[in-house]
């Protein structure tokens, strides 16, 4: 089966925000053996819409929309594609109950348009949205199938997964079971993960290996189509044990785990408190730290120590190491993460400082970054030369620092990424 994916939205096309959509469905598609060959962006118009549409039956055998469901005008998603179909709009009874419920616990009045919401294609089979109210939908007519779904990705990727993905895999007369495990690696880039692992990639059938790289992070995919689940747990343990043999040392996690995630769960495991002193980042990484569910049994406190006078006044920083090494330092480093640790009385503390960018800070060139991770055992500075545009090199630096916390939690000092 050929797929193409068409989303729906001015948005899109503006700039206004990104079609992560596209990147989620497709790499979920390629697990069934789905193929995607095309991905389009259409505005709110029905007449581009409708030349999309005769487009893309030309080429795939079904056909995914995201976006145009909602209540208002600009959301013409289904009426175009009822028009093009030659079929009508109906109401579907359950998603109605819904909606007016969900108006009803928010207490807000429900206008009109709102039930338009509730309106699918008729004959289609109707994808439940447990996440919103706009239900999904597929339908199927001549050797096309066409799927519809929501465009807000925490509507359209848990319907996608549950509602959407079953019915395709018994579609496509899959086997009963399609498994899949994420490693996650931090500390190699993409290109090196691959060349390593070329002859595993090159041979892979079932399990098939999918790599991605994002955000500084790579990730493998492995997913194993097999009758049972135990039969595709052993495939895909013995392909993490031929990967894990060539890059494990760079393994941070699995599945849902992120840098911050698995840096909380390593905390609590060990009954120990982290702290942080930050310049560069404001506040970045203590943030980071605060998105997980339950990071107050681990993450203290600690200290935005922008400047100089913050550096000496708060954290009790000589005057004199600030002049004679800079700010933009190992020792500077070194001496934010130890005073830090003291002053917040927990087992590792972390402090970050540097030139985030477009100018140098004194003699150090944007991009420098130094980390300090402070223990009861040691405390240790790493430097850095980041590349990027500022936000960047600082969203970088909290997980380079997150990804040293880590390896000192499970390793007992930080190997120099």
């Amino acid at each position: 089966m050929n797929a193409e994916i068409i989303a729906v939205g001015s948005e899109l096309l503006l700039g206004q925000i990104t079609n992560s959509n596209a990147r989620f469905l497709s790499s979920h598609l390629a697990e069934l053996g789905i193929n995607v060959y095309y991905h389009t962006v259409v505005g709110d118009n029905a007449d581009r819409l409708k030349d999309a549409i005769e487009i893309a039956e030309s080429r795939a055998d079904l056909i995914i929309f995201t976006g145009g469901l909602g209540p208002t005008k600009d959301d013409l998603t289904k009426e175009t594609i009822s028009r093009h179909l030659g079929t009508t709009l109906e109401m579907d009874q359950e998603a109605l109950v819904s909606i007016v419920a969900f108006f009803e616990r928010a207490g807000r009045f429900m206008t009109e348009n709102n039930k338009k919401q509730a309106l699918v294609l008729k004959d289609s089979e109707v994808l439940v949205n447990h996440h919103g109210m706009a239900p999904g939908m597929l339908y199927k007519k001549g050797d096309h199938l066409f799927m519809l779904l929501p465009g807000p990705p925490k509507e359209m990727e848990p319907m996608f997964q549950f509602e959407a993905k079953p019915k395709l895999a018994k579609i496509l007369n899959h086997a009963d079971v399609i498994l899949s495990h994420v490693l996650r690696f931090y500390g190699i880039g993409e290109a090196e993960l691959e060349d390593r692992l070329q002859d595993i990639l090159d041979k892979q059938t079932n399990p098939t290996i999918a790599p991605l790289a994002s955000d500084g992070e790579v990730t493998l995919r492995i997913t194993a189509k097999t009758n049972t689940e135990e039969e595709a747990w052993q495939l895909i343990n013995g392909a993490k044990a031929e990967i894990l043999d060539r890059v494990g040392e760079y393994l941070y996690g699995y599945d849902d785990d992120s840098l911050a995630s698995k840096t909380v769960e390593l905390l609590k495991e060990q009954g120990k408190t982290i702290s942080a002193a930050e310049s560069l980042t404001a506040g970045l990484f203590q943030s980071e730290l605060a998105s997980v569910a339950g990071a107050s049994a681990v993450l203290t406190g600690g200290m935005i120590v922008y400047n100089e006078e913050m550096k000496i006044q708060h954290l009790g920083l000589a005057a004199e190491l600030l002049t004679e090494y800079g700010v933009v330092s190992e020792q500077t480093a070194l001496a934010m993460a130890e005073a830090v640790r003291s002053k917040f009385n927990t087992d590792i503390s972390v402090s970050l400082t540097g030139a985030a960018g477009p100018d140098a800070h004194g003699d150090q060139p944007a991009g420098t970054v130094w980390i300090g991770i402070a223990t009861e055992n040691e405390t240790a500075a790493y430097r850095l030369q980041l590349s990027g545009m500022r936000n960047t090199n600082r969203l970088r630096a909290v997980k380079l620092a997150l990804s040293y916390v880590i390896r000192t939690l499970t390793e007992g000092n930080a190997r120099k990424i």
